[in-house]
């Protein structure tokens, strides 16, 4: 008789395996799934936050511009009113405030700004009410249209920077952005709130 010299091995379960494997490749799948939906919604809130930062610097790009026609004007002005010197003061002060403003950082801050250097230029622009030879002065008109355009892209400029501040709260508050923006530290924007006195183009009719 021929006796086997093969040694018996006990047959493995694959039933166990193929669960813990299903299992995994769920946790995987999940895990994939949540890490693209957050990388999604993240991406989202960085492109409007980035929007809101290159609208901002479109207002303070305008508000330097704006202020860059000051020095022109004042120094046509002072060729017909000289002792006007407190007023000349004012716009100096309020030019400087002006350009230091940060619109991304402080909105706030900015309208403020942006109020008082309209209340100054109004005071310069109302001079020439007393001068009759200013209003006619070439240079003068031309710098006045030039600041007004000025004030009219300024003006856009703020509805832009209001309306990506909008979407951008929008998103921050709202699901699943709420959920992305407490893990990232994203924070709602505040608006330029400009007056109504504030929004108006500095205008003098002649």
């Amino acid at each position: 008789m021929i006796v086997s010299t093969r040694k018996s091995f006990p047959k493995k379960s694959y039933k166990g395996l193929g669960a813990a494997a299903i299992t995994l490749i769920a946790v995987v799948v999940v895990l994939l799934v949540g890490g693209f939906w957050f990388a999604g919604g993240y991406n989202n809130l960085v492109s409007l936050d980035t929007k809101i930062q290159a609208r901002a610097s479109n207002i303070d790009s305008q508000n330097k511009r704006r202020a860059d026609l000051v020095p022109n004007l004042v120094a046509t002005v002072k060729g017909y009113a000289k002792h006007e010197s407190g007023v000349y003061k004012d716009i100096a002060e309020a030019r400087s405030r002006l350009l230091s403003a940060n619109t991304q950082v402080n909105p706030k801050e900015a309208a403020s700004a942006n109020a008082s250097f309209n209340s100054s230029i109004g005071r310069l622009l109302a001079l020439a009410e007393s001068y009759p030879e200013l209003k006619a002065d070439k240079n003068f008109t031309a710098l006045q249209d030039e600041l007004t355009g000025t004030e009219n892209r300024l003006n856009l400029a703020r509805v832009e920077f209001n309306d990506a501040v909008n979407s951008y709260n929008t998103a921050v508050r709202v699901f699943p952005g709420t959920v992305i923006a407490g893990f990232t530290g994203f924070k709602p924007h505040a608006f330029f709130e400009a007056t109504e006195t504030e929004k108006a183009t500095p205008k003098v009719e002649f």
